[in-house]
């Protein structure tokens, strides 16, 4: 094999690794390699922002995992959609723009990671973000590339939800990322122009002519090349063919929180015992790769309405709406489909000793059922109840030594039974908001009824139907010396082993307050400065 070298490597496309690649060759200095399992982010349902409906439920730029059987979930196996394409989960998710709340990031200080309390990454927050709403705000940034904006055409129905939301003692709020979470309000979100803005768009279509910067899709890695516990390159197969590049400063490893342990394990950097269980050469032992993998776990009401013509749906009605928004889409950048789908969201806390809200609700037009993969006729809304703090751990393993083959995936879901309590506690408040006067004009019967009153009912229903709210993290946490699970110390390096970084949301110790997305370009921000500037 024919051996290229680069300054960086890059393993991994999506949200932190677009970041990384674009942040890194801002150096001419040095040269970049980016690499990525996926495609690359020029279809059609990835740019029009309504595409997230087909891509997430029917696999297509997905690594479609699913878990392992979860035992507090009645053995389901749980769907894990990651984004397989430039981009990564930026370029499939509902676009929201959410960063957490103060108390996550003071709180990964307080756990001993220096320099990660919510002041030190403030700024990073502020670097990556274009606000269209808030300016001249210390909160916020406007010169970014991360276009951050309102929803150009909101369906009405969420004036429902946000009214009924105040019913229930939940205020309105005009930014759920400034200086108090609690509250409700419409979705901001990652577009731009009536297009979705991923990572891929904002931080290297723009750089892809930098002769310092190379890009390769569809590349699958087999494994990191580590000698004497120095990371020296990357063997990768593309098109049939074994390639190997070569890593004159560092790798970095943003492949997610599966893909990144998955990627070390297959090199050698794990549990000692797993790794011998594989037949894999130990480079390392390193039990915490893999490790403390935990979710926000989601149950979804469900209720039919009234107004179609304020949600999405099977009927003629859906159906004209449809054609009028591509031809909306397709000639303006306007129109209904450019929709997140999950239009409104509220923060809450069901706990009377909870400071900080430990349920979110995302207010969804359509009727989402079991991931939007089981259609029913007629026209709906959902709200997603998920849970902000869970206490389950669980684990990410290896199935083989083959790269191709998906890891063991079992995030222990409901593991801890003060999960369960505080998920019931969630789904009696969003029902008490789903039933609220404020509804009574659009609301219809309920797809699954549920009476909010009756706790074992809502169980059974938790235990059927509730599952990832596709916010994995946790699988290489950063942490201090005496945490034998701490893969990471606070630079992100691999301890143990040289020239080798992880930087994606497998580094968060705990899980922040709302959607990862935002928070892993942060991450991805503060290392790559890190990385630059010492």
């Amino acid at each position: 094999m024919a051996t290229k070298q680069f300054d960086y490597i890059v393993i991994g496309g999506g949200s932190a690794g677009c970041v990384m690649a674009a942040r890194l060759s801002e150096n001419k200095k040095f040269s970049v390699c980016l690499i990525e399992a996926g495609k690359s982010d020029k279809s059609a349902l990835i740019q029009m922002p309504v595409g997230v409906a087909a891509t997430v439920p029917y696999g297509i730029n997905s690594w479609h995992y699913q878990t392992t059987p979860q035992k507090e979930l009645n053995n389901r196996l749980g769907l894990q959609p990651r984004g397989k394409v430039l981009g990564g989960s930026s370029s499939i998710n509902a676009m929201v723009y959410i960063r957490g709340n103060r108390w996550d990031y003071d709180n990964w200080a307080a756990q001993g990671n220096d320099g990660w309390a919510f002041d030190d990454v403030l700024p990073y927050f502020i670097k990556s973000e274009n606000n269209q709403t808030f300016k001249d705000d210390s909160l916020h940034g406007n010169n970014g590339p991360l276009n951050v904006m309102e929803l150009q055409s909101p369906s009405p129905i969420n004036q429902c939800f946000l009214d009924a939301c105040v019913e229930q003692g939940i205020a309105k709020n005009s930014d759920i990322n400034g200086l108090a979470q609690h509250g409700c309000r419409l979705a901001q979100v990652t577009q731009k122009d009536g297009e979705r803005y991923s990572a891929a768009k904002a931080y290297i279509t723009p750089n892809l002519g930098r002769p310092n910067l190379t890009v390769i899709t569809s590349a699958l890695v087999e494994k990191i090349d580590i000698k004497d516990r120095i990371a020296r390159g990357v063997f990768y197969q593309k098109s049939g063919k074994k390639h190997y590049i070569s890593a004159n400063k560092e790798v970095v490893l943003s492949a997610g929180a599966f893909g990144s342990p998955h990627i070390l394990m297959l090199s050698g950097v794990g549990p000692k015992q797993h790794l011998e269980d594989m037949a894999i050469e130990v480079n390392l032992d390193l039990p915490g790769v893999g490790s403390n993998l935990h979710d926000h776990i989601t149950v979804v009401p469900i209720y039919r309405t009234k107004a179609s013509n304020a949600t999405f749906g099977i009927s003629l009605r859906g159906a004209l709406d449809i054609a009028k928004g591509i031809y909306q889409w397709i000639g303006s950048r306007q129109g209904k489909l450019t929709s997140n789908f999950a239009e409104s969201h509220a923060f809450v806390s069901v706990q009377e000793n909870s400071s900080i809200p430990d349920i979110q609700l995302e207010f969804v037009i359509g009727l989402v059922d079991d991931h939007n993969r089981k259609p029913h006729l007629g026209h709906g809304y959902s709200v997603h109840a998920s849970l902000m703090q869970p206490k389950s751990r669980g684990t990410v393993r290896l199935a083989s030594k083959d790269p191709a083959q998906a890891p063991l995936i079992d995030p222990n879901f409901l593991g801890d039974p003060d999960d369960l309590t505080v998920l019931v506690k969630g789904l009696q408040k969003t029902l008490a908001v789903m039933q609220s006067s404020a509804f009574n004009e659009v609301r219809g019967k309920m797809l699954y009824p549920l009476d909010k009153d009756n706790e074992a009912q809502l169980i059974e229903y938790i235990r059927n139907t509730a599952d990832t709210e596709y916010h994995p993290v946790g699988t290489c946490k950063m942490g201090t010396d005496n945490d034998k699970y701490a893969v990471l110390n606070q630079q992100l390096q691999v301890r143990g082993i040289k020239n080798l970084r992880v930087v994606d949301a497998s580094i968060m110790p705990t899980i922040v307050t709302g959607n990862t997305n935002a928070p892993t370009i942060m991450i991805a921000e503060k290392a790559a400065d890190m990385m630059l500037n010492g």
